[in-house]
């Protein structure tokens, strides 16, 4: 299965965040899941690009050509391509991939997160989504989705659709075992 891992490309972060989401690029690596991401060498990008190249797994790097400059794209991807917008990268990671875990991130991982729910959600799509809540990082936005639910602006079932998640190993069992 390949895995589109969404995440934050910020090097001024806590050990923790990138420790565990370099853990959970062995685990991918170690049970054969490719890597799809965004294709950057720092952050939570960079730390799940080297933890699958640790076990020699696949790595599909896609980022728009403005980003290709020293230092700022993983350098050991098994493939890599390059897209003139944001846009078509977003595209081309949800094609090239069979199901979504979104890392700690910013806005940018935000709006990816919220782009796939919502196709999720009007049934264009049917993958599994999982936020991995390193350090609790999540459940701030666990307590929104389900604020939102509450005050009707979406259907507690929408709520069903993602889950929440703080261990690689419960993340790839809950991926492997995803019934559609």
């Amino acid at each position: 299965m390949n895995i589109c891992v969404y995440g934050a490309s910020s090097a001024q972060l806590k050990d923790i965040y990138y420790e565990k989401t370099q853990e959970l690029g062995r685990a991918m690596g170690k049970r054969g899941h490719g890597l799809v991401f965004g294709g950057g060498a720092t952050g939570m990008m960079g730390a799940a690009a080297r933890g699958v190249s640790e076990e020699n797994g696949y790595i599909l790097g896609i980022a728009p050509r403005f980003f290709d400059q020293p230092g700022v794209l993983y350098e050991k991807c098994t493939e890599f391509i390059f897209t003139e917008t944001m846009r078509e990268r977003k595209q081309l990671l949800e094609e090239k991939s069979d199901a979504t875990i979104v890392a700690p991130g910013g806005i940018g991982t935000y709006e990816e997160f919220f782009e796939i729910f919502t196709l999720k959600s009007l049934n264009r799509i049917d993958r599994p989504i999982v936020l991995y809540n390193i350090d609790r990082y999540y459940d701030r936005m666990k307590e929104l989705l389900e604020y939102t639910a509450r005050e009707k602006f979406m259907d507690s079932s929408i709520l069903d659709l993602v889950v929440f998640l703080d261990e690689p190993e419960a993340i790839l069992d809950y991926l492997e075992n995803y019934s559609k």
